[in-house]
Parts: C-alpha cells; sequence; structure tokens
C-alpha cells in the first residue's frame, strides 16, 4: 500500500513563518514537519509516499529528497493550480496501483495506522475516515457515525444548538481505487464537501473510526506552538524528534555553559555562561549569549539572542537577531531575519 500527502496549502495561518519556508516543512523540535507524517508511515510498514504539492515545491524537494532519510520512498506531484484535497488526491493517481492511506498535510498525530487499516479491510469500506474527539466540536466539521461505525452524515462548523457529537475529521484516510473514479482531474474538489457527501448520496460504504491517539492540527502558530509543548512534556512521542532528555527530571546538557533543561537543543548551538533554556527548541547554528533565559519558546535556524535578553512563549523565525537586553513575550511571532533592538520589549497585544 502507498500513501498521498496532501500538502498543497501556502500556509496562510502560519504566517510570518511561512513567507519563505513550505509548512510541510517547518521544523517541529528541529525536524521538518513532514518527518513525522514519513516516520508514521514507515512505522507502519508503508514504504512509498507521493507528495501531492503546489506551494514552493523546489524547497520541500530539497528539504526531503528521496525520503531514505526517514526510511521511505518519495515521489512528488505538483499541481499548477489550487486543486481542492480531493483534486491534489487525484492528481496523484499515476502513482496509485491499490487503495491508499491519504494524509492531510497539516496535522501531527501518533495513530495505530495498522488497526485502522485492519477496520478498513473487514468492513470492506470504499472509504475509512480517521475521526478523533474534540472538546469544542461546534469549532470544527463534525461528522455523525452510527452504531455500526458507518458515516451517517457530516455537518460543517454547525451553531452550538446543532451540535450532535463530538467527533471531527482527523484528516487521515483509506481510499480504494474506486474513490479517484468520482473525482474529475484537473478541477478543483473537496473531500469534505463534494467527494465524501457524493460516496454517501451512492451508497457506497463509507466507514470511521474513532481514535483515541494524540492529534493536533499545527496550522496557527498558537497550535504550532502547542506541539512543541506537548513534545517537550512527553504527550507526543516520536523517535524522529530527537528529544533526548527525560521529562521528569531532565540533567543539565553536557558541554554547554549554561543551563538546558527539558529542551530539543541543536549540538551547533552555541551556550553562553549563566544562559538558561527550558522547555524549548532550537536548530542549527544559534547563538545564546550569557545570563540570556529563553523558556518554552522554539528558535529556527542561525538566531542570535544577546547577553541578558528573555524569551518566553515565542517563535523565532531563521536569522532573527535579539538585542542584549531585549524581552520577547508569550505569544509573539518573528518572521525570518527580523531584528529586535538592544533593552527593547516586544508583548503580545
Amino acid at each position: 500500500m502507498k500513501a498521498v500527502i496532501l500538502a498543497g496549502g501556502e500556509g496562510t495561518r502560519l504566517r510570518p513563518l511561512t513567507l519563505q519556508v513550505p509548512k510541510p516543512v517547518v521544523p517541529i523540535a528541529n525536524v521538518p514537519f513532514l518527518g513525522y507524517q514519513l516516520d508514521l508511515l514507515r512505522r507502519h510498514g508503508i514504504s512509498e509516499a507521493i507528495l501531492s504539492l503546489g506551494y514552493r515545491p523546489d524547497r520541500i524537494e530539497a528539504e526531503l529528497g528521496d525520503g531514505s532519510r526517514f526510511g521511505i520512498r518519495l515521489r512528488y506531484v505538483v499541481e499548477q493550480s489550487p486543486l481542492g484535497t480531493g483534486g491534489a488526491f487525484k492528481n496523484a493517481e499515476p502513482f496509485l496501483d491499490g487503495p491508499a492511506v491519504v494524509f492531510n498535510g497539516d496535522i501531527l498525530c501518533d495513530f495505530d495506522l495498522t488497526e485502522i487499516l485492519r477496520s478498513h479491510r473487514r468492513r470492506a469500506a470504499t472509504a475509512t475516515l480517521t475521526l478523533t474527539r474534540v472538546d469544542n466540536p461546534a469549532a470544527y466539521g463534525l461528522v455523525e457515525t452510527g452504531d455500526d461505525g458507518r458515516v451517517a452524515r457530516f455537518l460543517e462548523k454547525p451553531g452550538r444548538d446543532q451540535v450532535t457529537c463530538d467527533t471531527i475529521n482527523a484528516g487521515l484516510y483509506v481510499l480504494e481505487p474506486e474513490v479517484l473514479k468520482t473525482i474529475s482531474a484537473g478541477v478543483n474538489t473537496s473531500f469534505e464537501r463534494e467527494v465524501f457527501p457524493g460516496l454517501l448520496a451512492g451508497g457506497l460504504p463509507v466507514f470511521a473510526y474513532i481514535s483515541r491517539g494524540y492529534w493536533i492540527d499545527i496550522g496557527t502558530p498558537q497550535k504550532y506552538l502547542q506541539a512543541h509543548r506537548d513534545i517537550l512534556g512527553g504527550r507526543f512521542v516520536s523517535p524522529v524528534s530527537g528529544f533526548r532528555f527525560n521529562p521528569a527530571a531532565p540533567p543539565e546538557q553536557e558541554g554547554c555553559a549554561g543551563l538546558v533543561r527539558n529542551s530539543v537543543v541543536s549540538d551547533s548551538v552555541r551556550v553562553g555562561d549563566e544562559a538558561r533554556i527550558l522547555g524549548s527548541a532550537i536548530d542549527r547554528d544559534c547563538q545564546v549569549d550569557e545570563r540570556a533565559v529563553i523558556e518554552g519558546s522554539v528558535l529556527w535556524k542561525g538566531v542570535q539572542v544577546g547577553k541578558g535578553a528573555q524569551l518566553r512563549g515565542c517563535i523565532l523565525g531563521k536569522g532573527c537577531r535579539i538585542g542584549p537586553g531585549a524581552v520577547v513575550g508569550e505569544g509573539v511571532v518573528l518572521g525570518d531575519d527580523a531584528r529586535l533592538p538592544a533593552d527593547s520589549r516586544l508583548l503580545s497585544p
């Protein structure tokens, strides 16, 4: 079986982080985001994935290559104009020869893919939609299911008085080849609004698998930061993250002059005397000067943090420069190469 990852969007909700870096390869704990999906596929026996791309495909291919780094073979298809989720799946058809696992390219999860595939085959489903439960169903499109697990209907972002369940589309599907026959090539088509409702209307067996595993959509800065906190807090565990400190009682990082706890820090990061890095992810070639404090934050490659600066709960894009004594507060997001003068303060509204 092969997989298709739908990664054609521009990641507008994550701007300014995605102005230069496509969302599929933004770093999550210093690993390109899609690396987690590729690792999940590999661990469940899938050896080939097709990436359906649109925005900056060259940057994505340069980062992920042939997939060997993640133990999986990668192929690439590029849409010339936006095709929607269904159309992007159709665009990968030349590489498909049977049922396929389909991933939305903005979800981080640890679903039991082997069990989802087993459920799909046992029920002889045309399509199996993985669902997850959420605390605030009104913020999402809901998926109602019957007692036998069949999908009954879709409710697109209902009002609070219309909420009938707490299960939402998690963006992971198993689809049989006949699904492709319902999608026209080169036409912008939505799984959620057209393809899946069309399968239901045609009487085809569409089933749900309700997963209790970890799931998050990383599409906003808040969710992106939360994904890091979940990794560093041990709520999401993946062997590709490089997280190497015990969350319960993390030791100091060997070779650092400062204190590093409960964090993912690249080996090339320079940490000055009495600096503190707590619950953060710091990518390659960064410099943290003496007495700086970085807490609950994400720093991309090449960031420089001046002496005595304080960063708490923020995200800094590649190459940012934070002057000595500057303060960056919770929720602040700086794009690539931003500059903050010495002793300045940048706090969220």
